[in-house]
């Protein structure tokens, strides 16, 4: 196993257990003891835990050490924290508050881009609707995962609006995290193509209000679908 893989892993079992409560709120972490658990030197275990301080996981503490930090101080919109959050018991919190989050802002974004979108970006979405609509009818999830998280990030920038741009990895790991945790049905609902395919043309033919009701509408069966699990 290379050191990479090495340190990805300790990466994750670390953000897994901050995230998933295994330490809790106010837990200090000692470098020493998680060498020795880990089998680890203590150089690796300090690089991982200064990446896990840099998501506002864990704080050093004059004194103390390194101390596990309350969610509020988290910085939940970094994709790893997310997938984190998606691997443990806080699964459907986290779910639920991107999904909020995503109805609030993505149908304004697709009303955006649907007055500020290129030539090449209209005709883009469009192709990753059919292509979202092709591998969907398949039952080919890995491929409409990917067309999904295309489909929606270039939404987000064709708004042309670079704060609802910054949020596309969040959305991507949240798609990613529903697929793996098996939060998809094994087929995409055809209402659910019809109205991406709807957003597409909207947004390619500049009808803005049609655009952000399509997406409002989508966002809305997301979060009804959720409710239900």
């Amino acid at each position: 196993m290379s050191r990479q893989t090495i340190y990805d892993d300790l990466l994750d079992q670390l953000g897994q257990r901050i995230c998933g409560g295994v330490y809790a709120a106010h837990e200090v972490l000692r470098t020493d003891d998680l060498a020795a658990e880990f089998d680890l030197s203590r150089t690796v275990i300090r690089e991982a835990l200064k990446v896990i301080e840099s998501m506002g996981l864990i704080r050093a503490r004059r004194s103390l050490g390194l101390v596990v930090m309350p969610q509020a101080d988290w910085h939940v919109f970094d994709p790893r924290v997310i997938r984190w959050r998606m691997a443990g018991p806080d699964r459907m919190n986290q779910l639920r508050s991107l999904t909020q989050l995503r109805q609030t802002i993505e149908p304004v974004a697709t009303r955006f881009a649907a007055l500020h979108a290129s030539d090449a970006q209209r005709q883009q979405i469009v192709e990753l609707a059919d292509l979202m609509m092709e591998t969907g009818e398949k039952g080919d999830l890995a491929a409409f995962l990917a067309h999904d998280i295309d489909f929606h990030a270039l939404l987000l920038e064709a708004s042309g609006n670079e704060m609802f741009r910054a949020i596309s990895t969040s959305v991507a790991a949240v798609l990613k995290g529903r697929t793996e945790h098996k939060l998809m049905p094994t087929k995409p609902k055809p209402e659910s193509l019809a109205l991406h395919k709807l957003v597409a043309v909207s947004v390619a033919n500049g009808d803005s209000a049609t655009a952000e009701a399509a997406m409002q509408t989508l966002m809305n069966e997301v979060r009804t679908t959720l409710d239900g699990i």
